[in-house]
Formats: C-alpha cells, structure tokens, sequence
C-alpha cells in the first residue's frame, strides 16, 4: 500500500518549483521600505519649505537670493528635491507596474518616467547650485 503523503510531497514540490521566483517576495519589500522613509523625510522637510516660502513671501529679491545662498537652506533644499523626486518616482512606478499591462509599454512607460525624473532632478540640482554660489 503507498503512502498518500508521499504523492502530496511530489506535487508540493512542483507547485513551488513552478512558484519559484514569482510574486511580491522579488523585491516588494525594499520599494515598499523606501516609499516609507522618503515619505516620513518629506514631512519635515515640506514643513521647512513652507514656513520658509511664507517668510519669505513680502522680502525683495535680494532677501531671497541672501537666503538661498545660505549653506544650511541650499543643503535642505537639495534634501527636499532628491527625496520628494525619488518619492515622486517610486509612486509613479508602482502605479505603471500596476496598470500598464503590456509588458512592452510598461518597460518604455517606466524608462520615461525615469528618464524624466533624471533630468528634473539634474535641472533642480543645478538650480540650487547656482542659487547658492551667486551670491
């Protein structure tokens, strides 16, 4: 007489050899982790931004340019856009991942956006430079 356990050890084995590889274990939890972290950065640093922009909302040109020149306000404002525009593009790929179905589209959609990002994020980094060294 056989055992029946060893049939059902034969076809557990080949579901999770088939399973292997697939599903949210690949890398789910990193994404998830950095969205948190960018996320929990951002609420300070926003805080700053706005109480800073309300400060600053009456001050002449000069003023504004003084501050922005300042190392601490260039330092955290650069902080402000690395995080807020790699929160931007982790959120954003998550909902491409999601709702691009062809695989195709959703590797280009998702270069794109990267690309995009890349290059606000150079356009931003060289704003905040040369805000910072002219004055």
């Amino acid at each position: 007489m056989a055992n029946p356990n060893s049939v059902d050890v034969a076809v557990m084995r080949s579901m999770l050899s088939r399973a292997r590889g697939l599903g949210s274990a690949k890398s789910g939890t990193a994404h998830w982790w950095a969205q948190r972290v960018t996320a929990i950065a951002l609420v300070p640093l926003a805080l700053w931004f706005v109480a800073s922009v309300i400060g600053l909302s009456h001050q002449p040109r000069a003023a504004v340019l003084h501050w922005g020149a300042h190392p601490l306000n260039a330092a955290l404002l650069l902080a402000l856009l690395v995080m807020l525009l790699h929160h931007m593009q982790l959120g954003l790929s998550v909902v491409i991942e999601d709702y691009v179905h062809v695989p195709g589209r959703r590797l280009m959609a998702i270069l794109a956006m990267k690309a995009i990002t890349a290059l606000l994020l150079f356009a931003s980094v060289i704003s905040v430079v040369r805000l910072a060294v002219s004055f």
